[in-house]
């Protein structure tokens, strides 16, 4: 009688498992910037994708990187989209993080005043406007310079500023002729100075630089640079909601790389500093492909060892483990 009470148990408890693994959440909790690597969570949102493992998704902005790693730090997220440098350097000091997938392998240019500059070297002498130092843009940014002989502290007047909105600010108010920026400014600055391609006034921007050409060309690569992507929090012990998670992100980056219209329209109505015909004509300028870390792999340590050579924190002082990229 015991033992068939015992299996009774047994049942019930495997039973009683299999129920709150299919529980539905009652909130995930996202957190990302204004940039690229955030829009298809809006349509992931907007369209009540994640509703079979969830009630809500709560969406929470950052707005510089100082925002974001306080908000992985206290550990109150479940799903960050982040510059992959910094996923790193939050799992290299003990931050239970793991990278999800890279979507974001290109978003970073320059804009200029002047059409006849055609390369990094034709910015020698001028004032540029550089956002987030020390994070992403400005560490690309400052690798390709010494790559093609050039000296960021002497050959540039570099002014630095707390975002791309910033610097894209600076250039319409024409407080500077020139800044390296990440998409959609770009795009939101030719939009608001009536510089892009349809214009039927002269041009007050105009599009210069592609820092992922340069890249291609320094480094004998296609040029796709792993920027940014969507990283798993510690917290999230799911399997299934990360499963799902992933999948959704996928079907909403294809909907908004297809959709640039109604995209843009999306995207505005959560991030209202943006603006809508940017955003439209930035995913075109935008290399968006979402790949798994655990097959990004290669690609990202490349990537690590030419920032670990530029300056090792800005990664974290190491290459991170297999453990970092979820799936390994």
């Amino acid at each position: 009688m015991k033992s068939f009470i015992y299996v009774l148990i047994a049942l019930l408890l495997s039973f009683s498992n299999v129920l709150s693994a299919d529980e539905k959440l009652d909130k995930i909790v996202v957190a990302a910037p204004f940039a690229s690597v955030s829009h298809p969570i809006l349509h992931m949102i907007e369209t009540n994708a994640l509703r079979d493992v969830a009630n809500k998704v709560e969406f929470k902005l950052w707005k510089n990187p100082d925002e974001l790693r306080a908000m992985a730090i206290k550990g109150d997220v479940d799903f960050l989209a982040v510059p992959t440098n910094t996923a790193a350097i939050l799992n290299n000091k003990g931050v239970d993080i793991k990278l999800l997938n890279v979507s974001v392998w290109g978003i970073l240019g320059m804009i200029s005043r002047d059409n006849s500059i055609k390369s990094l070297k034709d910015f020698k002498g001028k004032k540029i406007a550089v956002p987030f130092r020390a994070d992403m843009p400005d560490i690309v940014f400052k690798q390709l310079l010494k790559k093609e002989g050039l000296d960021p502290k002497k050959d540039f007047e570099l002014v630095y500023v707390a975002s791309p909105i910033d610097a894209m600010q600076m250039l319409i108010m024409r407080r500077i002729d020139h800044s390296l920026l990440a998409e959609p400014a770009i795009s939101m600055a030719l939009r608001k100075t009536k510089s892009f391609p349809i214009s039927i006034v002269a041009p007050d921007l105009y599009r210069s630089v592609d820092l992922q050409e340069e890249w291609a060309k320094v480094y004998g690569t296609n040029g796709n640079i792993p920027q940014a992507g969507i990283a798993v929090m510690g917290r999230m012990k799911n399997e299934n909601v990360i499963k799902r998670f992933q999948e959704e992100y996928d079907k909403s980056l294809a909907w908004y790389k297809a959709n640039p219209k109604e995209a843009g329209e999306l995207v505005v109505k959560t991030l209202n500093m943006l603006n809508k015909d940017g955003v439209s004509d930035s995913i075109s300028h935008v290399r968006l492909q979402s790949v798994s870390a655990a097959n990004a792999k290669k690609d990202l340590e490349f990537f690590f060892n030419v920032l670990k050579d530029e300056d090792p924190k800005s990664i974290g002082d190491k290459l991170p483990q297999d453990s970092f990229y979820f799936g390994l």
